[in-house]
């Protein structure tokens, strides 16, 4: 499996050679340093961590920091571990850039989605909305919530107004459509989780 850390830019549209317009997310994908090298002898497992954007020393706490010093990497602001191919070729210190990935590839592209505040059911289930007229004063409420006597009680995972975003999402199965190695970019069809500048985490795709 490959695997990058990577900052959303934004959103464009680029032309193909037939003149359709393709949509993509720009994503400024590493340089990730890796940081710790892990082995099935020493950790009982194969991995890579990863760190993302460099950090003032003023701002990492005192483990961080030490564990930094001990392999000799400047500060990260971003740390992440992946279970990557070729784990065992890699060393502390190598860069892992955007073109580890080659147009035409698919990705699935984690990140923390944009948050909405409290929201009631219609926005966050998609509910139903009441009747507009004849007095109802029922339009945007959830309705029931359960029955009375039996159960006598609602449900755990009932669908009710909330917290809604700012949640770990993932989207499968991305078409990289263009690597730009000397920028550190990625072009990726289609939407993204989250804001501008925010944190993504592209992988090679499961599927």
């Amino acid at each position: 499996m490959k695997a990058i850390l990577g900052k959303k830019v934004g959103m464009t549209q680029i032309f193909t050679e037939n003149g359709e317009v393709v949509p993509v997310t720009v994503v400024e994908a590493g340089p990730c340093t890796v940081i710790q090298k892990k082995t099935e002898e020493v950790d009982g497992y194969s991995s890579v961590q990863l760190g993302f954007v460099d950090d003032k020393e003023n701002k990492v706490n005192k483990p961080l920091k030490g564990h930094f010093d001990k392999y000799g990497v400047n500060p990260k602001k971003y740390i992440r571990e992946f279970r990557v191919e070729g784990a065992e070729a890699l060393e502390t210190g190598d860069e892992i850039k955007a073109d580890t990935f080659a147009e035409g590839e698919k990705v699935d592209v984690t990140g923390i989605s944009k948050g909405k505040g409290f929201a009631g059911t219609v926005k966050r289930w998609n509910f139903n909305t009441g009747p507009k007229t004849h007095g109802s004063r029922n339009y945007r409420r959830p309705g029931s919530i359960g029955a009375g006597s039996d159960p006598a009680r609602v449900f755990k995972g009932k669908k009710m107004p909330g917290h809604m975003g700012h949640e770990q999402v993932t989207v499968q199965n991305l078409e990289v459509v263009k690597v730009d190695p000397e920028k550190n970019l990625l072009l990726i069809k289609g939407a993204v989780p989250g804001p501008k500048k925010g944190l993504l985490t592209i992988r090679q795709t499961v599927k």
